[in-house]
C-alpha cells in the first residue's frame, strides 16, 4: 500500500460548534437557577409566605321568591290542563251531537222516502183500476152494440125455472148474499168471486178449478141472450177473465163483487158481463 493513500478515520465526527454553545447555555440557566433557589430557603432572614384565604362568594337567593313562583307555575298549568280538559269534552259532545243529527236526519229522509213511494205505488194501483174500469166499460158498451145488432129485435135473456143440479147451485149461491168478500176466501163466512163459484158447483158434485181465469174457459160458450140458471158469468176475455158469477135466472147474478158490496144479487145492468159458458 501507498504511503500516501488515504486511511479512513475511526472517529466519530465533532458536533458542530453551535449546537455545543446552545447546549451550555442551557445547562448554565439551568445550574444558575438551583442555586439561586438554595440561597433563598437557606437565607434566615427571608420572610415567612403569607397564608392566602379564598373566600368563596356568597349566593343571596330568596327562597320565599322562588317558592311563590313555582307555586304560581303549577296553579297556572293546573289551570291550562283543566282549560284543555274541559275543551276536549265540549269537542267530543259537539261531535257526538252533530252524529245524532246526522242519524237523525237519515231516518227522517229514509221515512219520507218510504211514503212518497207507498204514495206513488197508492197512486199507480188507483191509476190502474180506474183504467180497469174504464175498460171493463168499453168492453160492456162492445158486447151491449154488437149483440144489439146481431139479435132480432125483441129477443132477450132466456130465463127459465133451475131444476135439479141448476137449482142446487142456483140456492146455494142466493143463500150466500150478505156475507163478505174477502180476497182469496172459500167459504163458509166469506168467498171471493170463484171461490163463491166453486163452491156452488159442489153443491151439484161438480169440481171446479179454482182462479176465475181457468173457471171461464171451462164448460161450453153460450150467448149471454141465451143464459140458463147455473151459467157461469164472466168479465174479460175468456181463459183470462179478472171475475166471475152466477147466473141465477130472471135476468139477474150472484157474485161476490168487492170488499165494499161483499156478495150481491144483482141485475145484469147492473154490471154487464163479457160472456158465459154452460157446465152443466
Amino acid at each position: 500500500m501507498s504511503h500516501t493513500a488515504h486511511i479512513p478515520s475511526h472517529r466519530k465526527p465533532r458536533r458542530s460548534a453551535s449546537k455545543l454553545a446552545v447546549r451550555a447555555g442551557v445547562a448554565g440557566g439551568v445550574l444558575s437557577t438551583l442555586a439561586m433557589a438554595g440561597t433563598a430557603s437557606a437565607s434566615p432572614s427571608a420572610e415567612p409566605v403569607a397564608e392566602t384565604t379564598l373566600e368563596m362568594p356568597v349566593l343571596n337567593l330568596d327562597l320565599g321568591a322562588d317558592v311563590s313562583s313555582a307555586v304560581t307555575a303549577a296553579a297556572e298549568n293546573t289551570r291550562l290542563a283543566a282549560v284543555e280538559g274541559e275543551l276536549t269534552a265540549q269537542e267530543e259532545s259537539a261531535r257526538t251531537g252533530a252524529a245524532a243529527e246526522a242519524k237523525k236526519a237519515k231516518e227522517e229522509a229514509q221515512k219520507k222516502a218510504e211514503a212518497e213511494a207507498e204514495k206513488k205505488a197508492k197512486a199507480e194501483a188507483e191509476r190502474k183500476a180506474e183504467a180497469e174500469r174504464s175498460s171493463r166499460s168499453t168492453d160492456r158498451n162492445t158486447l151491449k152494440s154488437a149483440s144489439a145488432s146481431a139479435a132480432p129485435q125483441g129477443t132477450g135473456t132466456v130465463s127459465a125455472p133451475a131444476t135439479g143440479s141448476a137449482a142446487a147451485i142456483v140456492n146455494f149461491a142466493r143463500a150466500q148474499v150478505g156475507k163478505a168478500y174477502v180476497m182469496g176466501g172459500t167459504g163458509p163466512s166469506s168467498f171471493d168471486c170463484s171461490g163463491l163459484v166453486q163452491a156452488a158447483y159442489r153443491q151439484a158434485g161438480i169440481s171446479l178449478p179454482r182462479m176465475s181465469q181457468a173457471q171461464s174457459s171451462a164448460g161450453t160458450s153460450v150467448s149471454l141472450n141465451a143464459l140458463q140458471p147455473g151459467d157461469i158469468l164472466y168479465w174479460g176475455s175468456r181463459g183470462s177473465a179478472y171475475h166471475v158469477a152466477i147466473y141465477v135466472g130472471g135476468g139477474k147474478f150472484v157474485g161476490a163483487q168487492n170488499p165494499s158490496t161483499g156478495i150481491v144479487e144483482r141485475n145484469l145492468s147492473y154490471d154487464k158481463p163479457t160472456g158465459a159458458v154452460r157446465v152443466l
